[in-house]
């Protein structure tokens, strides 16, 4: 009987400190999760210490002090000790052979194709930029200017603080940048978790507009939380069985709903290797509602679900492992790497991440540079030879060494059909006070301003000097006359003058938001005047004022 207690009592504490680590730890029931493994290591550990705790005081009846004062315990190993002690052997046997079968060692192939690599033309897919969609505020920026507003918002100020989430997705077809709230502090969540958190930020990367956006019901399930709301142990109550990865993602929807994108890994190799997304859960926000979907169902309006490091990694793999793993790491011939760095391009109202290609040698030179869609994976290449992102910084940085601003990695650009490297030159507290772009192909061709406009004026300066006529240009069309009449027009907000030109029937449209168009202004009716306009659309866009 009181070996049946002695039990008993043994297998209620395991049990208790199994729950515990559990709790806390929130692994996957998932013979894929590592996790999973130490959980039952740490279980088979602690029944093995107790069975051998338990006989060694059995065996040494004397006590306690006694066992102290003792130069040496003797004691017999039972039979459920050495079980446990060799599945314990079993299980880290396991665990190692599952690693090196599951490594790029003995699979290089697999983890080559684990990501389909498509050539592109750069022309063709990147579009001429528009620079009222330019996002040129990176994730330090986006942060200052987050904390700044929450500084301003006097009632809530003191019991939130804003989270370092910032997730760049596109919101009706503009860059932007969401974050939640979260507690203060443990006593903050204690005096607030009923009604949640009251408000999320939202940042326009183009404009530089900040917004608290307040909700009608508070956010429930975050990061923030300390017990079963805290998001992560939401999801794991809710999917015991799946692998979520390292990063969730806040997003809002069309209409501004607060969601948690919550991807899935999949295991394609082995028992730990050549991770990709298989599912992707949609948690919201509020409500704590969740929605499973496969990967090639997730919505439109989902910007994230491959985090950026997954994606590189994935190229990497591409790149370096066509002639095996040893060619890799010792000839390495042919091998191409992502650059040290990436940043976002919106293009096709999918987020994709972009860095460049360069060879695994470390040279100042870039092949090419890739286009990663954080959505469904696709992967676009551009064979384009130039400069290393870092060295594009070093030149912009060189062009205003004397204020000694750092340059922000850039985004890549289409200016008149040229890969253009641009990016914000930063003082030393962070805040934009320049922008640079530099020719990628040609790094020496540097431009700066101290407002975007200065800056493009002065590229597009640059490339005319060097014989580069714009698209727009080539397509445009030249004609001169007199003035017939003025007429000032107010669209959207944005002021546009409307014009004829005598003996014909054409009408011209300015739109004064172009700095480079002011100068018609200086016209008056009768003057002449000569133009380059585009024909496609009524009325005529002018682009040029000779």
């Amino acid at each position: 009987m009181k070996k049946a207690v002695k039990y008993l009592v043994i297998a209620i504490f395991v049990l208790i400190a199994a729950f515990v680590y559990y709790y806390v730890t929130i692994p996957a029931f998932n013979i894929h999760s590592v996790g999973t493994w130490w959980f039952i290591i740490g279980a088979v550990v602690i029944v093995t210490v107790l069975t051998t705790a338990r006989k060694m005081f059995q065996d040494n009846r004397n006590g306690i002090e006694k066992i102290i004062q003792r130069k040496g315990v003797e004691f017999s190993v039972t039979i459920s000790t050495k079980i446990c002690i060799g599945i314990l052997a079993v299980l880290l046997v396991i665990l190692a052979i599952g690693a090196l079968l599951s490594s790029p060692i003995v699979n290089a192939k697999k983890y080559q194709q684990l990501m389909s690599v498509e050539d592109r033309d750069f022309t063709a897919d990147i579009s001429e930029v528009d620079y009222n969609t330019i996002p040129i505020l990176d994730k330090d920026s986006a942060a200052l200017l987050g904390n700044r507003k929450m500084g301003s918002m006097v009632d809530m100020v003191s019991q939130f603080e804003v989270s370092g989430d910032y997730s760049q997705i596109n919101v009706n077809n503009k860059p932007v940048r969401v974050t939640p709230l979260t507690y203060a502090s443990p006593i903050k969540w204690l005096t607030n978790q009923s009604s949640g958190i009251p408000a999320y930020i939202k940042i326009d990367m183009a404009t530089q507009d900040t917004e608290c956006v307040k909700l009608e019901q508070g956010i429930k399930y975050s990061k923030g939380e300390y017990l079963n709301r805290n998001i992560y142990r939401h999801l794991r109550f809710h999917y015991p069985t799946y692998i979520f990865t390292e990063q969730i993602f806040f997003e809002i929807d069309e209409e501004g709903t607060p969601f948690w994108i919550c991807p899935v890994k999949k295991f394609n190799i082995g028992l730990f290797g050549g991770v990709t997304i298989g599912n992707v859960v949609i948690c919201n926000a509020v409500t704590g509602e969740c929605t499973d979907y496969k990967i090639d169902e997730v919505p439109q309006w989902v910007d994230k679900v491959y985090q950026a490091e997954l994606l590189m990694e994935l190229y990497d793999y591409n790149g370096t492992l066509k002639h095996g793993f040893f060619n890799s790491v010792l000839g390495q011939k042919d091998c191409l790497q992502t650059t040290n760095g990436y940043n976002y391009i919106a293009l096709d109202d999918d987020v994709w991440v972009y860095s460049g290609v360069t060879s695994v040698s470390g040279d100042q030179s870039n092949v090419g540079f890739v286009l990663m869609n954080q959505r469904t994976m696709e992967t676009r290449f551009y064979k384009i030879e130039g400069a290393t992102e870092e060295s594009a910084m070093s030149s912009a940085e060189g062009q205003v060494q004397n204020l000694g601003y750092q340059a922000t990695f850039p985004l890549l650009l289409n200016i008149s059909g040229e890969p253009t490297y641009f990016m914000a030159l930063k003082d030393d507290a962070g805040l934009v006070k320049m922008y640079g772009m530099v020719n990628i192909q040609k790094y020496q061709w540097v431009a700066t301003g101290n407002t975007i406009k200065e800056c493009e004026k002065a590229y597009s300066k640059l490339l005319k000097n060097n014989g580069i006529t714009s698209t727009l240009e080539k397509e445009s069309k030249k004609i001169s006359g007199k003035i017939k009449n003025f007429i000032p027009v107010n669209v959207e907000g944005i002021t546009h003058i409307y014009f004829a030109l005598e003996g014909q029937d054409k009408v011209f449209d300015v739109d004064l938001t172009n700095t480079d168009l002011l100068d018609i202004i200086k016209y008056g009716q009768g003057e002449k005047i000569e133009i380059l306009y585009l024909d496609d659309d009524y009325p005529a866009k002018v682009i040029e004022i000779k």
